[in-house]
């Protein structure tokens, strides 16, 4: 089920490409912004011919939201997302009708970040593709639980794979599983909230 027509979200979390699509918004945002702070600083020395004028003011204080910009930048251009070829594997869970699947989160921390090209959720099973190779999986399922407890929802398995044949596996098996759509919904509701 695409999660464009479940979720109100603008830029789609959750669905193929959006961390690459995302990356891109983000430096063009960016450069956006450091560029009317560049030129409402030029124009401030082409109007009044010296640096200390109102001017270069809002272009200081137009540095701010800029440097925000920058720092989001970053953070997502660490990141590569699934890629086309996963993509195409992964197409053939399109039948899965009963499971919802969301594609590239990654989850902070203080401590760590884990990113996760794909993951499939049907009620209270939630199985997550990472591409990884160093991944802590009792620290992330650890973060993952206690981010799920806090919104109210308690008994969550979460099974992490790194190697896509076992998960596109796992993935099938989870279709003969209870469906209880309210409760895959928040489950990716919260995943997605707390998701880059």
């Amino acid at each position: 089920m695409k999660l464009k027509r479940l979720f109100d979200y603008d830029d789609y979390k959750g669905e193929a490409f959006y961390l690459k699509t995302q990356s891109k918004y983000e430096i063009v945002r960016t450069v956006l912004y450091f560029a009317i702070s560049i030129s409402l600083f030029v124009a401030g020395i082409v109007a009044t011919g010296d640096k200390m004028n109102l001017l270069t003011i809002v272009a200081i204080l137009g540095c701010l939201p800029a440097c925000k910009s920058a720092v989001t930048m970053i953070m997502f251009l660490r990141y590569k997302g699934c890629s086309k070829e996963d993509v195409e594997r992964l197409s053939v869970l399109e039948k899965c009708e009963k499971c919802l699947k969301v594609f590239d989160l990654v989850f902070t921390t203080y401590d760590k970040n884990y990113e996760f090209a794909h993951g499939t959720i049907c009620g209270n099973t939630v199985a997550l593709y990472s591409t990884m190779s160093k991944l802590d999986e009792q620290a992330c399922l650890k973060h993952l639980q206690n981010t799920l407890a806090l919104d109210g929802i308690k008994n969550v398995t979460i099974k992490i794979f790194t190697d896509l044949d076992k998960y596109i596996q796992r993935t099938s098996q989870m279709q003969e599983l209870e469906e209880d759509r309210e409760l895959s919904l928040n489950v990716a509701k919260t995943l997605l909230s707390v998701s880059l």
